[in-house]
């Protein structure tokens, strides 16, 4: 039997051209393809990172707000591999976006920090 992998991430946004512009212009993801679906009124956007990462991000009319809690039951955050931490918070404070302090995870010993997407869903930061 084949091992699994991750295929693809998907979120819902409530603002579809907010969020596309972050995942897009701010964090780099590469536009795959783009679907306007008349019959759900919604956005079906595939964005990848290299061959590794792919978010699939999806538009709905009124989505509910999802409670997000630090150790509620569910996903808990999205976590991107860099190289160099400072760099990235350095862009994306430029961006007007808000960063956590750098911690250092006590378990791997490695830097990492957080930040929140257009609709405050948890994105870490773990330096390589």
């Amino acid at each position: 039997m084949d091992k699994l992998k991750i295929h693809h991430i998907a979120i819902i946004c409530s603002s579809y051209e907010r969020s596309k512009h972050f995942y897009t212009t701010i964090l780099g993801f590469q536009m795959i393809n783009e679907t306007y679906r008349e019959e759900r009124r919604s956005y079906k956007l595939d964005l990848s990172m290299g061959n590794h990462t792919r978010i699939e991000l999806f538009s709905f009319p009124e989505p509910p707000r999802r409670q997000s809690y630090p150790e509620a039951t569910g996903l808990r955050h999205l976590a991107f591999q860099v190289n160099n931490i400072e760099e990235w918070v350095t862009y994306l404070e430029s961006k007007n976006i808000k960063v956590e302090e750098i911690r250092i995870d006590p378990l791997t010993e490695k830097r990492f920090t957080f930040f929140s997407d257009p609709d405050d869903l948890p994105i870490e930061l773990y330096e390589a």
